[in-house]
């Protein structure tokens, strides 16, 4: 099968190997000319390509099969949010309007929830985006939800906390006391490992329902508070304490909802490698500790 990965920054360049292991084509796409090369070391064709340009369209190779849209911002903001997630996947779309597609996946964001009372969430709760980045990332939803009614094989993994090898900022945001024990400690968080988010998301693009809405998330939603206390555990120091810094700061205010996955492992007969943060986080605290 010859996949497009459109936005293959860290999550991209996991998927893109993933699938060139089990022998697919893949045309890797990049904003940055100049960051192409990576790819092709893989095995990948790069493709540089401004998705938020409309023109871009016409530059979708014909072979393509498949697409991942896996994109991401470039900044804060509501304006960087909509170029990435709605006039890339705008783009996308009407690329796919001229290709004969297995299925288009697009990766978003448990973001979409907002919920702030300890709730459960799960691929059935309606989104309710507390901010108007959040309330991007729900436009984009509907538009490939939309580009399902029309007969476009598109379907939706929103991943959550997504880490692992290269991305483990959690355990410096504790170290260094950002993360702390304080005011809103009891909020829950919400992992996926970069290995089990690249399998959801292929399972996907194999086997997913077009129009589906899937969750990419570990089987162990954990409290604020046992997530710094294990960290600051294994990294042999006291847990951090909120004063009246960024500490104290990152304890308030923020959702708080325990994402849910259950029906996707269900549906796309997932197996996880790493159902809590404890698993995925263990090798990259002890590596940094050594470091």
């Amino acid at each position: 099968m010859h996949v497009l990965v459109a936005g293959c920054g860290w999550l991209g360049t996991g998927l893109a190997r993933t699938l060139l292991a089990r022998g697919d084509d893949v045309t890797a796409v990049r904003r940055d000319a100049a960051r192409l090369e990576e790819l092709r070391a893989l095995g990948a064709a790069p493709l540089a390509l401004d998705l938020a340009d409309p023109a871009s369209a016409a530059r979708v190779p014909s072979g393509v099969e498949a697409i991942v849209a896996c994109q991401a911002a470039g900044a804060d903001g509501v304006e960087a949010y909509r170029a990435a997630y709605v006039r890339a996947n705008e783009t996308l779309l009407a690329a796919a309007g001229r290709l004969r597609l297995r299925g288009l996946v697009y990766t978003g964001s448990t973001g979409v929830f907002g919920q702030r009372d300890g709730s459960d969430v799960d691929e059935r709760t309606p989104p309710a985006p507390a901010s108007p980045a959040a309330e991007v990332l729900v436009e984009a939803e509907r538009l490939l939800l939309g580009a399902a009614e029309r007969g476009v094989p598109a379907r939706i993994v929103r991943l959550s906390g997504l880490y692992g090898p290269g991305r483990a900022g959690i355990v410096d945001r504790v170290r260094s006391g950002a993360l702390a024990l304080g005011p809103g400690d009891d909020a829950w968080m919400n992992f996926c490992h970069l290995d089990d988010a690249v399998t959801a998301v292929v399972a996907a693009l194999d086997r997913g329902r077009d129009g589906a809405v899937y969750h990419g998330t570990d089987s162990h939603p954990a409290r604020r508070r046992e997530v710094v206390e294990w960290i600051a555990s294994r990294l042999g120091v006291d847990p951090p304490r909120a004063g009246g810094g960024d500490g104290a700061a990152a304890g308030r205010g923020g959702a708080n909802r325990r994402i849910l996955g259950e029906r996707t492992r269900r549906e796309l007969s997932l197996t996880l490698a790493f159902p809590s943060f404890r698993e995925g986080l263990a090798p990259l605290v002890a590596g940094a500790r050594a470091g």
